[in-house]
């Protein structure tokens, strides 16, 4: 679709529909927030980025007590930042709104104690920089940048200015997520050895996305900021210049868990992508990318294999990791998380895991379907699952860990992912848009992880 067909036909009323997950949240459900309290605990925080994503962190911040927004800065004035900034007046956030975040710092300068970071990639280093460096603590999405130099600046500041820096790797804080680490990979040792990893995100194919045309930002604003037009701006993501593509925008969530999970960093990675379905011009990155790493762990090698498409959504996304005893099988959505007892001889039944709370017992109907199902010699039957005991039981995905940021400022916690962690999962996805470019295994330097 052309970007002038995108435009026209993008009227106020179907532009409302395409962000209906975030606004439906916040315009129709005022009971499910926190009023800003005004104790003496409460932190005072900026939005800078307001807008899906920054809205959705918002969301989430609202039903946390002791937050009180302030502030809210974001460049689409006639759209994201009047409606950001009304809907925290609504709900007792009185907060001033910016369009130059150099302004909202010198301005709110003894007024804020943090902010959160929701622009694009390509703008993270020089707003989390500048904002560590005017003395507050930043919670920023992933990924820390687009260029690896930038993150590394990054890294840098919060060394030197001695500020919080939390990167937006939720699963880090996800209970389920931290359940399986602590309980069945660490304690229980669940899946044996790891010897394979497996894990995708896929997504249907999309129009660009639109905007009201009463609401375009004027061509000096948008250059000022670094946008050549308003198409660039709403579909920031495939542009080199401004993000990093799928592999980056998505893939990056999940190969954070397959570091974090076996402890370790990869080897090297070998990729293939390309633009395969996506006019070139308006998709600069790839549309397609699979790649495989190949983690050197204390037990031995793990091959772990990824895809991101965007042009089909089948089984969504997930990550399973495969043991010689066992696999999990986990997403952030709630619909997975299982873990599958290997069949053989030799692999210890998981009777103590079930005593101790660490898995469920599988139903019986599983287990019956196990052990009368008559197979072909070259057949097997699906094991009985074991499902997680942990949910988020309607938690926002973002919650807990936007609650691990402000708990470590009110001194309480440890950050869950820090700058140091947040540049290894940096390293490791912007290397698989290197590999695709040279069409040959990368190998990841000695040192290369660490700043």
């Amino acid at each position: 679709m052309s970007e002038q067909k995108t435009q026209n036909s993008m009227d106020r009323r179907t532009f409302l529909q395409s962000t209906a997950a975030v606004g439906a949240g916040l315009a129709f459900a005022p009971r499910m927030f926190a009023q800003a309290s005004g104790g003496a605990n409460d932190i005072n925080v900026a939005l800078l980025g307001a807008g899906a994503e920054g809205q959705i962190l918002m969301q989430a911040c609202l039903k946390l007590p002791g937050i009180r927004f302030k502030a809210v800065c974001d460049i689409w004035e006639a759209y994201n930042q009047r409606r950001v900034s009304r809907l925290l007046d609504r709900y007792g956030h009185k907060n001033n709104s910016y369009v130059d975040y150099k302004e909202m710092l010198d301005k709110e300068k003894g007024n804020i104690d943090a902010v959160i970071i929701a622009t694009p990639d390509f703008w993270h280093a020089e707003h989390a920089i500048a904002c560590m460096e005017a003395g507050l603590d930043v919670y920023c999405e992933k990924e820390m940048s687009n260029e690896l130099s930038k993150a590394k600046q990054m890294v840098e500041a919060q060394k030197r200015t001695g500020k919080l820096l939390q990167i937006g790797h939720q699963r880090r804080s996800n209970p389920r997520y931290i359940h399986c680490y602590d309980k069945l990979l660490t304690e229980a040792k669940i899946l044996g050895r790891i010897t394979t990893v497996n894990g995708q995100w896929n997504r249907g194919a999309q129009e660009p996305l639109g905007w009201p045309k009463n609401a375009v930002i004027d061509d000096a604003t948008l250059a000022k900021y670094g946008f050549s037009n308003m198409n660039q701006f709403r579909n920031w993501r495939w542009y080199r210049k401004l993000g990093g593509g799928p592999i980056v925008d998505l893939g990056s969530h999940q190969i954070d868990i397959y570091s974090w999970f076996l402890g370790a960093t990869p080897k090297g990675v070998i990729a293939s992508g390309g633009t395969d379905y996506y006019d070139k011009n308006t998709h600069e990155w790839y549309d397609t990318v699979m790649a495989i790493y190949d983690f050197e762990t204390k037990e031995g090698i793990v091959r772990a294999f990824y895809q991101v498409l965007t042009t089909n959504s089948n089984q969504g996304y997930y990550e399973t990791f495969m043991g010689d005893e066992g696999t999990l099988a986990i997403s952030e959505s709630a619909a997975r998380g299982s873990v599958y007892r290997e069949q053989g001889a030799n692999v210890p039944d998981w009777d103590k895991w079930v005593k101790l709370g660490f898995v469920n017992e599988p139903k019986d109907e599983e287990a019956e379907q196990e052990t009368t199902a008559v197979l072909d010699v070259r057949e097997t039957v699906a094991p009985p699952a074991y499902e997680i005991p942990v949910t988020m039981e309607g938690t926002p995905y973002h919650q807990p860990h936007l609650l691990n940021f402000f708990n470590a400022v009110r001194g309480k916690e440890k950050l869950n992912c820090p700058a140091e962690i947040g540049y290894e999962t940096a390293v490791m996805v912007l290397k698989v848009n290197e590999a695709v470019e040279a069409a040959r295994r990368l190998e990841f330097k000695p040192g290369e992880f660490t700043v």
